[in-house]
């Protein structure tokens, strides 16, 4: 058995929240320890940006047959499929022979009872998502063979199975500080408006965009990100082409590093029509000086401080958030800004996450 050695096993290969969170699990590691990124084989993601960034950072990544749960595997062939991969992943598990497996998000906890079932003698759980009623009857049965269970928020926690709640470790996600920070009062006009996510149903599209008609496009809209590989999506450049005014949204689409569109933005937008886990995107706007607007449920709710650090309204009410963004001005703004800096450096530092997920992982292997 190769005592350290770590295998991560990831459900994507793109650079949203859970990839950029594995990226910064990888940097925490504890020196000496071997580690493998495994990303599944199941999905093609044209641009494999999460693989060229860890090959870009010098790990061993490898493509296997992980049986990540989709819901395009919830058919009679889907499930054989996911049968085939878990024997799959259980025979290349046993000729690495790693000390433990890490599962970095829920759609990779069937692989859990495969690691033990090939004899790994420490199996992790990141749940970074909410759980729905049928996942914690699927999922919470599979997180059992986990030795020990880390949520990303109190919001997830509470989703969970009560069984489960009292075994998980609270870790919130963090983020990186810009070198430097662009202060609010550099700029001046009409204010920007930022929107980075996936193009999933559930990211709150129509929502904004019906909002920023409501609100007369009370500025300039940015749009970045792109359609998942799998499941539900939405059009979003035809909404925007039905706007009253979509000469006052710019689509920028995929970018490898959004960084720059955070800094030149005003305000960030996380609209998103159900629960978010967490909300990185959000964490990212506070280290740069940034407010954010924000549908009010999930962890989002752990992050953002109505009329202070940003904005707050009702999940899925275009109408409020179309009043939201008719009274901000650029004072208001501004100073929500300087907040959400005292936000990120009070409670969102990568320091503090790397030192606390290297305790909750490692613990007195660290003494």
């Amino acid at each position: 058995m190769h005592q350290q050695r770590m295998i991560f096993l990831h459900s994507s290969d793109e650079l949203y929240g859970a990839d950029r969170i594995l990226l910064e699990l990888l940097v925490a590691l504890p020196p000496g320890t071997d580690a493998e990124v495994w990303l599944p084989t199941d999905l093609k993601h044209p641009a494999r940006p999460l693989c060229e960034r860890l090959h870009a950072d010098g790990r061993t990544v490898r493509h296997v047959d992980l049986p990540i749960m989709r819901r395009a595997y919830q058919t009679p062939s889907g499930l054989v499929g996911l049968t085939r991969r878990a024997e799959s992943l259980r025979r290349e598990l046993r000729r690495a022979d790693p000390h433990s497996v890490y599962c970095t998000t829920s759609a990779a906890f069937l692989c859990a009872p495969v690691a033990r079932l090939a004899g790994v003698p420490r199996v992790f759980g990141h749940v970074q998502e909410i759980w729905s009623r049928a996942d914690r009857a699927v999922l919470g049965a599979l997180a059992t063979a986990c030795h020990e269970l880390l949520v990303i928020s109190q919001a997830v926690r509470v989703s969970l199975p009560a069984r489960l709640q009292s075994r998980t470790t609270a870790l919130l996600n963090a983020t990186e500080a810009p070198r430097e920070v662009v202060p609010l009062t550099d700029h001046s006009g009409s204010l920007t408006f930022v929107i980075a996510s996936r193009w999933n149903g559930w990211k709150g599209y129509p929502t904004l965009l019906r909002a920023w008609d409501l609100a007369d496009s009370p500025g300039r809209l940015i749009i970045l990100g792109g359609p998942p590989p799998s499941g539900d999506r939405v059009d979003v450049p035809r909404l925007v082409a039905e706007l009253d005014r979509p000469d006052s949204v710019t689509l920028v689409g995929e970018v490898d590093d959004s960084s720059s569109y955070l800094t030149d933005a005003d305000v960030v937008l996380v609209p998103s029509d159900r629960p978010e886990p967490f909300g990185l995107v959000a964490i990212e706007a506070f280290a740069r000086a940034r407010p954010v607007i924000a549908s009010a449920a999930g962890g989002l709710l752990e992050i953002v401080t109505h009329a202070e650090n940003g904005w707050l309204f009702p999940v899925g009410d275009a109408d409020a958030l179309a009043r939201v963004l008719l009274t901000l001005s650029r004072p208001q703004v501004t100073t929500a800004g300087i907040a959400a800096r005292r936000t990120f450096e009070d409670r969102f530092t990568i320091g503090r996450l790397r030192d606390e997920w290297r305790q909750a992982v490692f613990g007195s292997q660290l003494n």
